[in-house]
């Protein structure tokens, strides 16, 4: 099928768009290249050296004679979504393209409203786009399993079965979300199931938990092809960070207790999750919601299985706490269904020593790239900042 990657420079956005593309599908790129100049702003890189877009895309094509068509704009330019929409004439959309780090969006009133607009209003006009222009389109939109928050209740996928003086109904899952981030892709879940209801378009949100490992089969075939590898305070995962706090030999740090518990999911799992979706489309007029991840971790026996395994390569790692700079809570009831992917058949991969000791091994030999400042809490929830 055609399918549009948009964020497709990205974490998730470009390992999605190879995969698709290895097959046999036709795939095309939009993204505005802005997570680039998101870590000129804030004094970090990947730890993996990625190359740019087009030098990426054309060595896809050197190797594998798949060709992967690119187009630089932004999807809160109106006129872009629409050419891009009526030129490619997708049969689905795959939608990366936001700013997705919680951390980012709490650091001012300008980083918050900047999510928000960013977020929010380019949904918007992609709705608009596929609805006048492209109705059978399946948008496959990648939530987060952080609208939800942490309730004392089984989080169930998207949808919720109450009785209520007698009377029964099937409703959308309360929401708590922990930031402005998590905000905005609950505005964007409203909206989009308003459009489905409303226009019949079709599509499926796919509330991922915290994603981990850097490579696929397809970005690990050549150096050209590298995904990135985020460990800094702002927009590495905290994995990431404590493989790179480990192989620098600075303190893993854990937010106070360390209990936060999530659900977590491998990249390769993530790139087959929306094949899965894209593969079994929603039906017109459908909101379908899967919560996507594979596994429930804690921060705490996170650091402890990246304490591990340091050891075992010499490393010598210590665990030490810190205050916790976000607003949420260290320990709390979690268990959240995520059977529908694992229904249409998707068979994930676990974290184990293994994983992590090629995490580890990365950033060991990248370590001359670490900048150990990026590790220190530099957003405060508490705190708000108007600038």
């Amino acid at each position: 099928m055609r399918v549009l990657v948009a964020g497709g420079d990205g974490y998730c956005g470009w390992p999605t768009a190879l995969y698709l593309s290895a097959q046999g599908h036709e795939v095309s790129i939009a993204d505005n290249l802005s997570r680039r100049s998101w870590d000129e702003e804030l004094g970090t890189e990947s730890l993996t050296r990625i190359s740019d877009l087009e030098t990426r895309v054309g060595r896809w094509e050197e190797l594998t004679g798949r060709e992967i068509g690119v187009a630089v704009g932004d999807l809160t330019d109106e006129r872009f979504v629409h050419e891009t929409i009526a030129g490619f004439e997708p049969d689905a959309f795959v939608h990366f393209a936001e700013q997705r780090s919680a951390p980012y969006s709490m650091i001012d009133r300008s980083h918050a409203v900047f999510t928000q607009v960013n977020n929010v209003v380019g949904t918007l006009n992609l709705l608009y786009a596929i609805g006048e222009l492209a109705p059978n389109c399946h948008l496959i939109k990648l939530g987060t399993m952080g609208e939800y928050g942490t309730p004392n209740i089984d989080i169930e996928e998207g949808y919720i079965t109450i009785e209520y003086k007698g009377r029964t109904d099937t409703l959308p899952y309360p929401k708590q979300p922990g930031s402005f981030y998590h905000l905005s892709k609950v505005h964007d879940s409203h909206n989009i199931m308003f459009a489905c209801r409303t226009w019949g378009l079709r599509a499926t949100d796919l509330n991922q938990g915290v994603v981990y490992n850097v490579e696929t089969d397809e970005t690990a075939s050549d150096p050209v092809l590298t995904n990135r590898y985020d460990y800094d305070g702002i927009f590495g995962t905290a994995l990431n960070r404590f493989c790179a706090q480990a192989a620098s030999g600075n303190p893993i740090t854990v937010y106070g207790e360390g209990g936060q518990t999530r659900g977590f999911i491998d990249i390769r799992d993530t790139v087959r999750c929306i094949e899965l979706a894209a593969n079994n489309p929603a039906e017109k007029g459908e909101f379908r919601v899967f919560n996507q991840f594979t596994e429930q971790w804690s921060v705490l026996g996170l650091a402890q299985l990246v304490e591990k395994v340091g050891h075992s390569l010499e490393l010598e790692p210590k665990l030490a706490r810190l205050e916790n700079p976000r607003v949420e809570k260290e320990e709390h009831y979690y268990k959240a269904a995520n059977t529908r992917l694992m229904d249409l058949g998707l068979k994930p991969h676990l974290l184990n020593e293994e994983t992590v000791e090629r995490l580890l091994l990365t950033a060991m030999e990248n370590r001359d790239h670490i900048h150990p400042e990026t590790f220190v809490p530099q957003v405060n929830w508490r705190r708000p900042r108007y600038k």
